[in-house]
């Protein structure tokens, strides 16, 4: 059976994708770990203990110990934050990685999920319908450190025979966890604003297209990139994936088709610069034939599901 560790399971992504792979193995199956002492309420369906991935000598032990076979490496320094501490930023998401694939050769582990991002890509990378292979010039510390870390996942693969295995996502939108300090994160705050009667202060531009994709659509790319045979599996750095693309301005309308007095004003910050690096859409055509993926939702679709559901998670201020 495999035994898997999530780690940084408490953000965005690994809150729900580590309920999916329980959902998937079972609870006794799966290890959720997080530096984040707290985190431990949210994870009441599987083992949770706090960990710190700089502590290699306690990751190791808990790999040896528990018979690892497979590692979900989640813990990472987002865009908007680590352009406030860049070299930290860089030591936490370089340093970790390149210690879980040394860990996957050592104990010759089953498999390594490593999330990638569009922040790869940068000012001079074609903006529309971007494809997998073009150039990648990334401006910010996040973007650096995901690129060296793709081509460190190919290293590992090609040299040692690691199966790691990597997307790279565009931004994120769930309604179970806070924003986490990235640049798409003004898309998941919006609806907590819209919600509570707030005006929301936007802080990119109206115009600010970018690719995004609804939470259940990343798990379950994820999961079935995880479980794709290997011989379908045919890029080692990361897949290109896509899920839908819209501005501050589409998301807000798309809002007031359920909360017609909703407000909105726009203040563009440093945040805006790093945007303005990134694609205004994706081409994941090499996804969809490898392994076929396909999304299921669009923004209005999604809309509806967050404005639904985010009350049973953060309760209504009014």
């Amino acid at each position: 059976m495999e035994k898997i560790l999530v780690i940084g399971a408490a953000g965005q992504l690994g809150s729900e994708l580590t309920k999916a792979l329980t959902d998937r193995f079972g609870s006794e199956h799966v290890i959720a770990t997080d530096l984040n002492a707290d985190a431990k309420e949210k994870f009441d369906f599987c083992r949770f203990q706090v960990l710190d991935i700089m502590d290699q000598e306690s990751v190791r032990s808990l790999v040896k110990n528990e018979k690892i076979t497979q590692i979900y490496h989640l813990a990472a320094v987002l865009s908007a934050t680590g352009e406030k501490r860049p070299l930290f930023a860089w030591e936490l998401n370089m340093e970790s990685l390149l210690f879980v694939l040394e860990l996957a050769r050592e104990f010759n582990l089953d498999k390594i999920y490593w999330p990638s991002s569009i922040a790869v890509f940068g000012p001079n990378t074609p903006k529309i319908n971007t494809p997998q292979y073009c150039v990648k010039e990334p401006n910010t510390v996040y973007g650096i450190s995901k690129q060296a870390g793709e081509r460190w996942c190919e290293y590992y693969f090609q040299k040692y025979g690691v199966d790691v295995r990597s997307l790279r996502y565009p931004g994120l939108i769930g309604y179970k966890a806070l924003p986490g300090g990235g640049t798409t994160d003004y898309a998941v705050d919006i609806y907590h604003k819209a919600l509570n009667g707030e005006k929301f202060t936007c802080f990119l531009r109206e115009d600010s297209m970018l690719p995004m994709m609804y939470m259940p659509d990343a798990i379950k790319a994820t999961i079935d990139l995880m479980e794709a045979p290997i011989e379908n599996v045919k890029i080692r750095s990361s897949y290109n994936l896509a899920g839908m693309s819209f501005s501050p301005k589409d998301i807000y309308e798309s809002i007031l088709e359920h909360h017609p007095d909703f407000k909105i004003n726009y203040e563009p910050d440093f945040r805006q610069q790093i945007a303005d690096g990134w694609p205004d859409s994706i081409d994941d055509h090499f996804a969809r034939d490898h392994w076929g993926w396909k999304p299921t939702y669009g923004l209005k679709e999604m809309t509806k599901d967050i404005l639904e559901n985010l009350p049973k998670f953060f309760p209504i201020k009014l």
